[in-house]
């Protein structure tokens, strides 16, 4: 009789496979549980003022519409140091630009980053 607590039927080989699957999967997790904890910190941080792009007036005789994603990183003194355009049309991120130029957030301990989106 075998008990419980013996690996039956089990290949060296094949043992090393499941080990690698699960190390795998065990940093996945840890790798969503980082991104969740970013996004809840990068959440509590929200801007004072942030008007909002205006709508140009070429994009409105073109009939242009789309959203723009743009990465910002956001200094301690709750200034935007830096913007990295992720997508959308260049007449659109143009204005969105322009009008994160004005945002203002919060002073914060720490630089943040944020990923926003314009819908036009």
């Amino acid at each position: 009789m075998r008990r419980s607590s013996e690996c039956t039927d089990v290949k060296p080989g094949k043992a090393n496979q499941l080990f690698a699957k699960w190390r795998r999967v065990a940093a996945l997790i840890s790798l969503i549980a980082l991104t969740v904890a970013v996004s809840f910190a990068q959440q509590g941080r929200k801007p004072i003022s942030s008007p909002a792009p205006e709508y140009p007036d070429i994009a409105r005789k073109m009939n242009l519409t789309g959203v723009v994603k743009i990465e910002v990183l956001i200094g301690t003194d709750g200034e935007i140091k830096a913007t990295n355009v992720v997508g959308g049309h260049p007449i659109l991120v143009d204005a969105a630009e322009k009008a994160l130029k004005k945002w203002k957030y919060p002073p914060a301990s720490s630089e943040t980053k944020a990923l926003l989106e314009f819908k036009f």
